[in-house]
């Protein structure tokens, strides 16, 4: 059994929290979320058809992935203009209506940017490269070659194959963390940050409320270029040269925080702006906390703690959680269950037949933790992982690594809308992914008319949690965590919330920590006060 330490300050009344802290918000994946055109790809008009759906959940902002002009090698991560919209999404002035639409329904808009890298085609890279003299000539990470021809370092990229691309304009390599069209900024630069920067106010003076920062902990390199050590077998099967090297040096640099201060002056200049990076690799848990610590950087950071864990365990949850306690000066952290990177979590935490009673039991979860929630497009319907055959698979990291890359196409499908729909109400065209048969099926229009359906769970839930101070934003105590059995207390100005899950397909023991006193306030799969049938959860406010 697990108890967690004492807190070191009670959290602050809901009245003095900023419209973030504690936020559930709705990531939107833009290829796939409606499309107004017809052409088979979703866009930005077909957002602002559908955010009525997601006000309705009762989530406090959205967050939108990339929709900026791009050659889509990497399906927008690959920026050609990061101010402008790629003609397959729309326009400005379609991104300026879901903005105001989005206010109109109370909700906050977040938009992603991406800073450690852009497009081959982008006009500063097209510039550097003409030669080693031009105004943006170090803008991006240059390097001579080694005397044999080699590449500066031993760096590998996180989707197969050396880190370090030939360019004979110059005779020199220059630095991409991903793909080889991805050209590494060099972040080091004032310039370089002046322009990013620059980026970003655009985005504010246009209205949006947040960002989500992609692979911050890649914007900045060792300028020295030193090799990176070998990484010690961990067990786990390595499907790629940059599973064998410990990421010490081709990232984590320490003077990303002082960007990331400038970051912070900027949006702090136009009031309530939430920043959230992602950040991913060896060193997560301790980057993310450098980069939300004390007053002047992000607000918060998420990981990949729950995004790439093959089991939802009582210990995962405590152990996680326990990483941000409540003390002075430590971040504030969001969590995410599913995402566009990482296969859906009932794919990965359960087996078919108990999707339906395992979706309930995590959506009450979610819903219970400490710290900012955010909810993949599709996740309250109880999606589940797609099997994209190899000859539709669009995804460039699972190609390169086809067989042994799960292809992250199968968590980016369309989403349904309407059952009776060929293509589900998502577009008259043809999907430029499958929808796929068991998704289909668990399309919003039946959802929404069936008052026991999961999409009508997670409203409930959610408005729960955004009336509840302690579920928003208290303190979170562990009383029990063993076996399938969590327990957990969040308590807040005056208000206690006791949580019991039992993540197991058997009945099991009412644990002895948790009181089974008090109103419950929500329950699933038949669980009651001193009961836990197979994956019962329930909420009972002491």
């Amino acid at each position: 059994m697990t108890k967690a330490n004492a807190k070191a300050h009670p959290a602050p009344a809901a009245q003095e929290l900023p419209w973030w802290r504690g936020a559930a918000i709705y990531q939107i994946y833009p290829r796939s979320f409606c499309d107004a055109n017809g052409d088979g790809i979703g866009d930005l008009p077909g957002i602002t058809a559908r955010l009525d759906h997601v006000a309705a959940l009762g989530v406090d902002a959205i967050w939108v992935s990339p929709f900026f002009t791009s050659p889509m090698r990497d399906f927008g991560y690959d920026v050609a203009d990061y101010c402008d919209v790629d003609p397959i999404f729309g326009t400005l002035a379609d991104f300026d209506r879901m903005v105001e639409r989005a206010h109109e329904l109370g909700l906050k808009v977040t938009i992603d940017q991406v800073y450690a890298h852009t497009s081959d085609q982008h006009p500063w890279f097209e510039e550097s490269r003409q030669s080693r003299d031009n105004p943006r000539a170090d803008w991006y990470v240059w390097a001579d070659p080694q005397k044999d021809g080699s590449p500066p370092s031993n760096w590998q990229s996180v989707f197969g194959g050396p880190a370090w691309t030939w360019d004979a304009r110059r005779c020199q390599y220059y630095l991409h963390n991903f793909l080889s069209s991805q050209p590494q900024i060099n972040a080091h630069n004032p310039a370089v940050q002046d322009a990013l920067l620059g980026v970003m106010k655009f985005w504010l003076d246009r209205g949006v409320d947040g960002f989500r920062i992609d692979a911050l902990n890649f914007l900045m390199h060792d300028p020295a270029l030193r090799n990176n050590p070998p990484a010690p077998y961990d067990g786990r099967r390595r499907t790629r040269p940059f599973d064998y090297q410990l990421k010490i040096y081709n990232q984590s640099h320490p003077g990303i925080v002082g960007f990331i201060e400038r970051v912070r002056a900027l949006c702090d200049r136009y009031g309530a702006v939430f920043t959230v990076a992602e950040v991913g690799g060896d060193l997560a848990e301790t980057e993310m906390k450098e980069f939300t610590a004390g007053d002047d950087r992000l607000n918060s950071a998420y990981g990949f703690d729950f995004l790439y864990a093959d089991r939802l365990t009582p210990q995962l949850v405590a152990d996680t959680q326990a990483k941000w306690p409540d003390t002075p000066g430590m971040g504030w952290p969001s969590w995410a269950f599913e995402n566009h990177d990482a296969p859906r979590a009932l794919s990965r935490w359960c087996s078919p037949e108990d999707v339906p009673a395992f979706a309930r039991m995590k959506a009450m979860l979610l819903a219970s933790l400490r710290g900012n929630i955010i909810v993949y497009q599709g996740e309250e319907l109880g999606l589940t992982q797609v099997e994209i055959p190899f000859e539709q698979i669009q995804d460039p990291e699972a190609i390169a690594n086809w067989p042994l890359t799960l292809s992250r196409d199968g968590a980016r499908t369309p989403l349904p809308w309407q059952a009776q729909s060929e293509q589900g109400g998502f577009t008259t065209g043809q999907p430029w992914l499958p929808l796929g048969a068991d998704n289909h099926a668990r399309a919003v229009d039946l959802q929404d008319a069936d008052p026991a359906s999961l999409l009508n769970l997670t409203r409930a839930l959610l408005a729960l949690r955004k009336e509840n101070a302690a579920l928003r934003a208290g303190d979170f105590t562990v009383l029990h965590a063993a076996g399938d059995v969590l327990a957990i207390r969040r308590s807040a100005d005056g208000s206690r919330v006791t949580a019991v899950f039992n993540m197991g397909h058997f009945a099991a023991p009412w644990p002895a920590a948790a009181s089974p006193a008090g109103r419950v306030l929500s329950a699933v799969n038949g669980a009651a006060p001193g009961s836990l049938p197979p994956f019962g959860a329930l909420l009972i406010e002491e």
